[in-house]
């Protein structure tokens, strides 16, 4: 069974997710839609930094977070300059790391359902005088709706299941920055086996239902958009 603990954990970690995958799909709506259209040569260059946390080890990534985000860090420095408190070891602290390391779980999905539109529909809509925001809004957008599905629940999921990197910039604060991979871990650790597989079981089932969820809904509109 869950114990307080537990409890507080479980509800920081949906935070946490709910918060980041928000702000991602906010920034990198927009962002998506450049990159998927844009044809600067040196494009390759922002798309292999959004991709770095793919391939970087999450302690790499939030070693460097915790030096940005410290006393002696350019942003750390910054809150105490004025009359706050460093973000490392704070849930805003976590937010911006689950920010940068869940960041190509959801811009790569809302590119890739961008670049899948073609130019067609838009070059249709702007015959009959939509201007380039109306084109964006009611007819990328629409189109681009299980890229935004998938986008959401890569970043949520992801966010959710992260440990190195939270770790590193939250560090294991009760009540505050402990999430529930970092929960897990301390179970373990103690030898508390069955307090894991409450919390292990419940993330597998929940991963796995959003998967469903999004596999099901994009086989759905595959369906719809064929015509069958």
């Amino acid at each position: 069974m869950l114990n307080e603990s537990d409890l507080l954990a479980l509800g920081i970690t949906l935070k946490l997710a709910l918060l980041t995958t928000c702000i991602l799909l906010l920034i990198g709506t927009p962002l998506a839609w450049w990159l998927s259209k844009s044809r600067w040569k040196y494009k390759f260059l922002l798309e292999a930094i959004i991709a770095l946390p793919l391939v970087l080890p999450p302690t790499v990534l939030g070693f460097y977070l915790l030096l940005l985000l410290g006393p002696n860090g350019p942003l750390g420095g910054l809150m105490i300059a004025m009359g706050g408190r460093p973000l490392a070891f704070t849930f805003t602290g976590l937010v911006i790391g689950s920010v940068v390391y869940s960041m190509p779980f959801v811009i790569q999905p809302l590119q890739n359902a961008f670049s899948a539109i073609g130019s067609r529909p838009l070059e249709v809509a702007a015959t009959l005088r939509a201007s380039p925001l109306d084109r964006f809004f009611t007819i990328a957008i629409p189109l681009a709706r299980p890229g935004f599905l998938t986008a959401a629940v890569l970043g949520f999921a992801h966010t959710v299941g992260e440990f190195g990197v939270v770790l590193m910039i939250g560090g294991n604060i009760p009540g505050e920055t402990q999430v529930l991979s970092i929960a897990i871990y301390d179970h373990v650790e103690g030898l508390e086996y069955a307090h894991a597989h409450w919390l292990s079981g419940g993330l597998l089932l929940m991963s796995f239902l959003l998967l469903i969820a999004v596999y099901a809904f994009n086989r759905r509109s595959k369906v719809v958009s064929n015509g069958f």
